[in-house]
């Protein structure tokens, strides 16, 4: 289960590096919880923006590219975009 987190998290900073102006600054991890998996992600204040994009849409896309691969791998997870 936990190689199958990894893959949710790499994926999730592989897209979200290059979006930012950043990526250095990008850290990306997995909290488990009983039945669903919270991919945390942290980016600098600057960026902020450019992940959540217009109206939220950057960020419910980000969702639903982690949403695909979950259910792919079986798993259930929520992203969280933290300051």
């Amino acid at each position: 289960m936990a190689d199958q987190e990894n893959t949710l998290v790499s994926l999730i900073e592989f897209v979200v590096k290059a979006l930012v102006d950043a990526p250095d600054n990008v850290r990306v991890t997995a909290v488990r919880g009983e039945q669903t998996t919270v991919i945390e992600l942290h980016v600098a204040k600057e960026d902020l923006g450019k992940v959540i994009g217009k109206q939220g849409r950057t960020a419910q896309s980000l969702r639903t590219i982690l949403n695909a691969a979950s259910t792919k791998l079986k798993l259930r997870s929520v992203l969280e975009i933290i300051e």
